[in-house]
């Protein structure tokens, strides 16, 4: 029987990255949606109920599984709440404000005897997924360098967006470094030391619009970028070691399709066109070889297979918290470097 679930907001994250993808993966049934905007879930989702209140939701015993997608000083709110009455919880990222709320809803999902997750998606992206299967091949050598960048060209603040204004959890550090954060982990675990530069770079801007990282390991350094004044960005991915170097340019396409209304499975879902596959230079048996990675396919419908076995069957999580918990430690050592101007120890 499918999971019954019920989605917290139906803003962007709600109507493109969630709702789709649920649809797409049949071990689950869009049960209810808490939305002020009934005709736009009802266009989505026909057959789903929509809700005034968080309340009206948690008190139906059928949903099993809340999605929480609002505003991210919510997140903590509405997570416990669900908790709380015994519900599955995925929270989109990031996962809450402070670490400190992390590690409150961690114990407490423990405690209840529910799941808690959360969305890092793009773990799934295809240029991601090339790259990690890249530095398994062992094709680059040792690693030294390895940079990241999500920067788009938004020149005018927008301030009726939450994601603009001064609240706690807004800025770009939150919303795109966050994604960043979480693939660094992912490969190479918590680093040693931590700097940061954040800046407010547009004339208006009420939060963070810039910021770069860079992560300290034994063996190399991990370098995350953003900006909102970009008009033309370079790699998104740039790779060094001591046998090889990968460029990859370009974004992941799957958000893009989503709103064109592709969904996983349909042709080309998550597939890269050629000419932005990424370029390896590396050495074999002494030869220098140069040419193009043909990307993997991306698939974000994996963190809700991934869900529905761990739910099902007891598998495990797609993300674990606590991984996402370290994404706001590590978001929690850069205000810290930033505010200190200098390099920062990671406990």
């Amino acid at each position: 029987m499918a999971i019954q679930t019920g989605i917290i907001g139906y803003g962007l994250s709600g109507s493109v990255f969630h709702a789709p993808i649920l649809r797409s993966v049949p071990d689950f049934n869009v049960r209810t949606v808490v939305s002020s905007d009934p005709d736009k879930v009802h266009r989505d989702l026909p057959d789903t109920e929509v809700v005034d209140s968080v309340d009206e939701l948690l008190a139906d015993p059928e949903v099993q599984l809340v999605i929480i997608t609002s505003p991210n000083t919510t997140h903590y709110e509405y997570a416990k709440l669900a908790i709380e009455a015994g519900k599955h919880v995925v929270v989109e990222k990031p996962f809450t404000v402070t670490s400190e709320e992390a590690d409150r809803l961690i114990a407490l999902a423990a405690e209840r005897g529910v799941l808690l997750t959360v969305y890092h998606n793009r773990r799934w992206d295809n240029d991601f997924l090339t790259v990690r299967n890249l530095l398994e091949t062992g094709a680059l050598g040792k690693l030294t360098i390895y940079q990241s960048e999500f920067s788009r060209y938004r020149p005018d603040p927008q301030l009726e967006r939450w994601r603009e204004q001064a609240l706690p959890g807004s800025g770009i550090l939150y919303d795109l470094g966050s994604h960043l954060i979480d693939q660094a982990l992912f490969l190479f675990g918590k680093p040693r030391t931590l700097w940061a530069d954040l800046r407010q770079e547009r004339e208006g801007s009420q939060a963070h619009d810039y910021f770069h990282l860079v992560l300290g390991y034994p063996s190399h350094r991990v370098i995350l970028h953003a900006g909102s004044l970009v008009r033309q960005a370079g790699p998104k991915f740039e790779l060094h070691g001591d046998k090889g170097s990968f460029l990859k340019y370009g974004m992941d396409p799957q958000e893009g399709q989503l709103k064109q209304g592709m969904r996983p499975g349909d042709a080309g879902w998550g597939e890269d066109q050629p000419d932005m596959y990424g370029e390896l230079s590396t050495e074999l048996s002494g030869l220098a070889v140069q040419g193009e990675i043909e990307t993997l396919p991306g698939r974000y419908q994996a963190f809700y297979q991934g869900l529905a076995e761990a739910i099902l069957e007891g598998g495990p999580l797609p993300v674990r918290p606590e991984e996402a918990r370290d994404v706001i430690r590590m978001i929690e050592y850069a205000a810290e470097s930033h505010r200190k101007g200098c390099t920062v120890e990671v406990i």
